[in-house]
């Protein structure tokens, strides 16, 4: 579901900004390439519960391990002016602090979508074109909402030449770039039982 209006056909990060400032409490809106989107402000539980298992698992992982690592869930911007973009991924990991006051990033390590039939296309297919155009990031992460299945995308040696398909609730997620990994078990917590 998109909000378009002809004078907003192509936006550019500094005009969403502005117009951002008048934007109604109860939208969400995201750039995407130029496009303004407006995105529900609610979600089914299931899919608030796998982001929130998503970013506590990586946290806590980080944590352990003495990382400066750090998630931000779907409230925290990723904005690029190259790319004229302004989204909020479902999961996106940072490495380090971020500047006291902050409200968005630009160089994320890792990023995960939680898609559903809905929103499935705009995660795989439009967002992915543009994400992959982020120089940080590493890994693109997308997961079902309905089944314990994801889809692992890797940059190696600066290409993205790795597709990784998981399957079930016994397999592991790897993320190299963060020396972390998560099980889907882990990620479908009182989602999905076994």
């Amino acid at each position: 579901m998109g909000y378009r209006h002809r004078e907003f056909d192509q936006l550019a990060l500094d005009d969403f900004e502005e117009l951002f400032a008048d934007k109604p409490r109860d939208e969400r809106w995201e750039l995407i390439g130029g496009r303004l989107v407006c995105v529900p402000a609610g979600t089914r539980w299931e899919h608030a519960r796998i982001v929130r298992n998503i970013a506590d698992g990586l946290d806590n992982g980080f944590a352990a391990s003495g990382s400066p690592c750090q998630s931000f869930t779907e409230t925290f911007y990723l904005k690029s002016r190259q790319l004229d973009v302004a989204m909020l991924p479902d999961v996106m990991v940072v490495d380090g602090d971020l500047e006291p006051g902050a409200t968005s990033v630009d160089d994320p390590l890792v990023l995960f979508e939680v898609f559903s039939p809905g929103t499935e296309a705009r995660d795989r297919v439009e967002k992915w074109h543009l994400y992959q155009q982020l120089e940080s990031l590493q890994h693109y992460v997308l997961v079902s909402r309905d089944r314990p299945h994801l889809e692992a995308f890797d940059r190696i040696d600066g290409v993205w030449s790795r597709w990784r398909p998981l399957e079930g609730l016994d397999a592991v997620l790897t993320l190299p770039a963060l020396g972390a990994s998560l099980s889907l078990a882990e990620i479908y917590r009182r989602v999905i039982s076994v």
